[in-house]
């Protein structure tokens, strides 16, 4: 059960990351130059924070 929890939250993760990057770009008026560095970085940086405590959680 633990990996379909982990997976439902992998995919929210992306669509948020997806979405965040979505809203910088558009307050900045233009696509950034390094798009997929910084969606790895944001999709990092929320996994690093999420699954934690997803893991937490489930124990």
């Amino acid at each position: 059960m633990a990996a379909i929890y982990f997976t439902i939250a992998a995919i929210v993760l992306y669509l948020s990351a997806d979405w965040l990057l979505d809203r910088i770009e558009r307050r900045r008026g233009e696509r950034l130059e390094h798009r997929t560095l910084i969606f790895f970085g944001i999709l990092l940086g929320l996994a690093l924070a999420t699954f934690p405590l997803l893991r937490m959680l489930l124990e």
